[in-house]
C-alpha cells in the first residue's frame, strides 16, 4: 500500500539516496523537506524531480509554524528525519549551529509530529496507528571503542566525543523521551560511516578522490590508523526504508557495512583504484601527507548489525571493494556535479583545527 513519506534533509547525501530509492524502487509518495544549507544539493535529485510522486519543500525544521503547516498540508504516514549538521570538523569550528539544528530542530519536529499524530488519533484512528517517526542517527554517539574486538550494539552506553556527536546523542534522547512520555511511535537507527555517489566533498573519501585528481596533497589525520566501519549509502537507504516500514516501535537498530578499515588503508585503496582507472606516471600514493590529528579524534568505531539482519532480514549488498569502485567511477563520470560544489560552498580547505 502506497504511503506518504516526509524525508527531512532529503537534499543531503543520505537523504537524497533515500528519496531516490523511494521514488525509483517503491510506489510511495515523497515530500522532501530541506533548508538547502551548504550541503543540500537539489542536483542530487535531478533524476526524480519530475516524478509525480515527488514534492520538494524548502523550509527549516527549527520553524515551528512551517513544520505544523507541512504536516497539515501533506499528511505524512512516515517521517524519516535525516536533517542535521553532520561534519565533525565543522562542529569543532562552530558548535552553536549543530545545537540549533540537531537538538532544537529535532525537538521542534517532534512537537509538530506529536500535534499532527494527536489530531489523527481523533480523526483517523487507522492512519494514527500506522504513523511512524524514524530518527536517523550515527554510531559516533557511542564514542570510542577500546578493545580491538569490541562492537557497538544497540545497548552500548552513549559517550560522545565531539560537539557533532553530542548534538546527535541529544536528539536521540529526545526522540526516545517523546516515545516514552507521549507514546509517539518512534524508531531510531544508528549507522556507521557512509560513502558513495553524491557525497559532499568535505568528507574523507570524496575529498581524497578530488584532491588526487587535482594532484593536491591527500591529508591523513595523525597516523591514519583510526578505524571506521564503512557503509555504502544505497545499502543504508534500503535499510532505512526497511526500518521505517517494518521496524518495531520504540526499538533501535544499528546499521553497519561489516567493513572495518583504517583511514590510511582507505586512502591507499583509493589511490590504487585511481591508478588503475586514471593512470599517471607519479603514483597517487605519493600525494599522501600526514597532518596534525583532529582534536578528540575517536580511534575506532565498529557496529554490530546482527539485530537488523536477524529481525528485519537486511544485509548490505555491497562489499567495501565493490562500493568503493562504484564510488570512484561515479566521481569520474560526474565532474559537473562536484565542480559546482567546489566552485560554490567548499574548496577543500582544512576544517576543525584549533590553535
Amino acid at each position: 500500500m502506497s504511503k506518504t513519506f516526509l524525508v527531512t534533509g532529503g537534499a543531503g547525501f543520505i537523504g537524497s539516496a533515500v528519496v531516490r530509492e523511494l521514488i525509483n524502487n517503491t510506489q510511495h509518495r515523497v515530500i522532501n523537506l530541506d533548508k538547502l544549507t551548504y550541503a543540500g544539493n537539489l542536483e542530487s535529485l535531478t533524476s526524480v524531480e519530475d516524478n509525480e510522486r515527488y514534492t520538494f519543500v524548502q523550509a527549516d525544521i527549527c520553524d515551528a509554524s512551517a513544520m505544523q503547516q507541512l504536516f497539515e498540508q501533506h499528511q505524512p504516514d512516515v517521517v524519516m528525519h535525516l536533517a542535521a549538521e553532520s561534519h565533525v570538523d565543522r562542529s569543532i569550528d562552530g558548535p552553536a549551529e549543530f545545537i540549533q539544528t540537531n537538538v532544537v530542530g529535532t525537538a521542534v519536529l517532534l512537537e509538530a509530529a506529536r500535534g499532527y499524530w494527536k489530531t489523527l488519533q481523533q480523526q483517523d484512528a487507522a492512519k494514527a496507528e500506522a504513523f511512524r517517526f524514524h530518527h536517523i542517527s550515527t554510531d559516533e554517539v557511542y564514542g570510542d571503542l577500546e578493545g580491538t574486538d569490541d562492537l557497538f550494539t544497540e545497548t552500548t552506553p552513549y559517550a560522545p566525543s565531539s560537539p557533532y556527536s553530542a548534538s546527535k546523542a541529544s536528539s536521540d534522547h529526545l526522540v526516545r523521551a517523546w516515545q516514552r512520555t507521549y507514546g509517539l511511535p518512534t524508531l531510531v537507527t544508528n549507522c556507521s560511516n557512509n560513502y558513495g555517489p553524491y557525497h559532499f566533498p568535505e568528507k574523507l573519501i570524496p575529498l581524497m578522490i578530488l584532491n588526487a585528481l587535482a594532484g593536491k596533497p591527500l591529508p591523513v589525520y595523525g597516523n591514519g590508523q583510526q578505524i571506521r566501519d564503512w557503509l555504502y549509502v544505497e545499502d543504508h537507504a534500503r535499510a532505512l526504508i526497511k526500518v521505517a516500514t517494518e521496524g518495531e516501535i520504540g526499538e533501535t537498530y544499528n546499521i553497519g557495512g561489516h567493513n572495518e578499515k583504517a583511514n590510511l588503508t582507505v586512502v591507499e585503496t583509493l589511490c590504487d583504484l585511481l591508478q588503475e582507472l586514471v593512470p599517471q606516471e607519479q603514483s597517487y600514493r605519493e600525494l599522501i601527507t600526514f597532518v596534525t590529528d583532529r582534536p578528540g579524534h575517536d580511534v575506532r568505531y565498529a557496529i554490530d548489525a546482527s539485530k537488523i539482519e536477524r529481525e528485519l532480514g537486511w544485509t548490505p549488498e555491497e562489499t567495501f571493494e565493490t562500493g568503493l569502485r562504484k564510488t570512484v567511477q561515479w566521481y569520474l563520470a560526474n565532474e559537473t556535479w562536484w565542480k559546482r560544489v567546489q566552485d560554490g560552498s567548499y574548496q577543500g580547505q582544512r576544517l576543525g583545527s584549533i590553535s
